[in-house]
């Protein structure tokens, strides 16, 4: 079912808005007059008031005016000189922060710098002025992406057990030790079977990865085992591709059960997902991970797991990872 798209009050409605709350009925009321969200109604009525009081004109002006208003936002980091100079800085190498990253930090922990949000930061890079700092986004993209469905069908997995079946509490990553794991291959023009394997737990968002000669499934699942190594691991999830056919050897030798995406459904293991976004930072697309030595991964995953993350409350994962007691080797 496609959710519905926002579509702004009117002035009609504004007007009904009016005169219905002078009548002195409720939020909850006018909005089921009007056919809208008592939360439409309660959001518009408090953001449009002025001076505690609705009226429908001055409510359509000061709407009308905070529209314009936030389409330039970002423009509030080019008058601010120090302001521009901190977001460029740490989006460039060696913060290598995300722009929800920066606006955090910003909100949280720098008080003396103007706040701005994640949006406008995006649409600073996005316009004529931030075009020269997209180079630095995980991404690299100069404009949002378009995505399209994958309809080629998936190679099943012999006794897969679907992600459906995976424990409730691996759901609302309140819970650590549940992890989800995925492959980086070569650019097919290198012609190489090198991959990069990767783990990232979903509670604490730690990574590690690990480079192999190839894809074939019994290599690929010792790879995983040895990521999987010294961590407090309950259940694995992945998805359907063929190197994952020797699932049975991962759990038999970490003890945790693999639980299988549906297929064509890579959000269902995100975490991993946009973990392979970040290390796409240090080795993009086209790069022959058979040119590549371990210590440069290392050192690519010890960059990702010590920066504050705005999803962890701006701390480090592996600050995370050490308060939850996810390492085994590490005394707490």
């Amino acid at each position: 079912m496609q959710a519905k798209k926002y579509v702004g009050l009117s002035d009609a409605e504004r007007g009904e808005i009016e005169i219905l709350k002078e009548r002195g009925y409720s939020m909850r009321k006018i909005a089921e007059v009007l056919g809208r969200s008592p939360n439409t109604i309660s959001r518009e009525i408090k953001t449009n008031s002025v001076d505690s009081e609705y009226i429908a004109k001055k409510a359509k002006a000061k709407s009308r005016v905070s529209r314009r208003s936030r389409r330039y936002q970002w423009q509030k980091i080019e008058h601010h000189p120090t302001l521009w100079l901190f977001v460029a800085e740490h989006l460039a190498p060696p913060y290598d922060w995300s722009p929800r990253v920066i606006s955090g930090y910003l909100r949280t922990q720098q008080a003396a710098l103007p706040y701005v949000s994640t949006t406008q930061i995006y649409a600073w890079l996005y316009s004529s002025r931030g075009q020269p700092y997209c180079q630095y986004l995980y991404s690299k993209r100069y404009h949002q992406r378009s995505y399209r469905k994958n309809k080629t069908e998936r190679v099943m997995i012999p006794d897969r057990v679907a992600i459906t079946e995976r424990p409730v509490a691996a759901l609302d990553r309140f819970e650590s030790g549940h992890c989800e794991y995925d492959s980086i291959v070569s650019s097919k023009r290198s012609k190489s079977t090198a991959a990069l394997a990767v783990l990232q737990e979903r509670t604490t968002r730690l990574v590690r990865a690990k480079l192999v000669p190839s894809l074939k499934p019994a290599p690929y699942a010792i790879a995983i085992v040895q990521l999987a190594s010294g961590l407090r691991v309950c259940t694995l999830t992945t998805d359907n591709g063929i190197e994952n056919k020797q699932h049975q050897l991962v759990t038999e030798k970490t003890g945790a059960p693999v639980f299988f995406t549906d297929p064509y459904s890579s959000w269902q293991k995100g975490g991993v997902e946009n973990a392979n976004k970040m290390i796409r930072r240090y080795f993009p697309k086209g790069t022959d991970f058979s040119t590549v030595n371990q210590a440069e991964v290392d050192e690519a995953v010890s960059r990702m797991n010590n920066k504050p993350r705005r999803c962890l409350g701006f701390k480090s994962a592996v600050q995370c990872a050490v308060e939850k007691g996810l390492l085994l080797d590490v005394v707490s």
